[in-house]
């Protein structure tokens, strides 16, 4: 056997390995398929949030809720996809659709709360870990906390659409809270491009709410 017939079979030999992979790929393209769905479904449900006129939140949270069942099996799925202690190999396929779901969770909650919705909670509602270890199926702090960062943005927009419903005290809710988690974010050492870039446009997002406040105080429509 020649040299060039051993290097052809080795070489012939990783096809299986690329074969698998390829399989794999194909399998989560076929679940975030899904889970797109149930984002834009969400989108639907909450974006009424946005029309001039008064929020049915206990039916919005069912609603949402039905939905994120059904997202929740979908990463169940996913999780049972993707091999043992390689989910950062495969993590970039559903990052961004974990992003935009941790938005509409923590937009959610504080539409019921008025607080915020912690990581853990968001990890369950996922239904994965809420651990950082690489080896499990979790949910990362960065989609977590670029979520949050969505979620934000969320809000600066729903702040102005309250004004326009004649709703002058939820605007003052928003700008407590946003500024509070500015504050906590101005802790971090981000280092992160994109999460850095999506923490300067909260920037932006605070000064559009401070701007709403301010103007509710000129009208005498703050409550003071």
């Amino acid at each position: 056997m020649t040299s060039f017939e051993t290097g052809a079979e080795l070489f012939a030999s990783f096809e299986g390995y690329f074969a698998k992979d390829r399989e794999v790929r194909q399998q989560i393209r076929d679940v975030i398929t899904e889970l797109e769905l149930c984002n834009r479904q969400l989108n639907c449900n909450i974006d009424v949030i946005h029309l001039p006129k008064a929020i049915d939140v206990p039916s919005l949270e069912r609603s949402c809720g039905e939905i994120m069942g059904r997202a929740r099996e979908h990463f169940a799925t996913l999780k049972g996809v993707v091999p043992q202690e390689q989910f950062y190999k495969y993590h970039d396929f559903w990052k961004t659709i974990t992003q935009s779901l941790v938005a509409k969770m923590s937009l959610l909650h504080f539409l019921s709360h008025y607080s915020l919705l912690d990581k853990e909670a968001a990890s369950n509602l996922l239904g994965v870990s809420a651990s950082d270890d690489p080896k499990e199926f979790h949910l990362p702090l960065e989609d977590y906390l670029v979520g949050l960062l969505f979620m934000c943005s969320d809000l600066a927009r729903f702040a102005v659409n309250r004004v326009t419903a004649k709703d002058y005290t939820t605007p003052l809710k928003i700008a407590a809270f946003v500024k509070e988690l500015e504050s906590g974010f101005r802790l971090l050492n981000l280092k992160n491009d994109f999460l850095r870039k999506r923490y300067d446009t909260l920037k932006y997002d605070v000064k559009k709410i401070e701007e709403v406040v301010y103007d509710l105080t000129l009208r005498g429509l703050n409550g003071s």
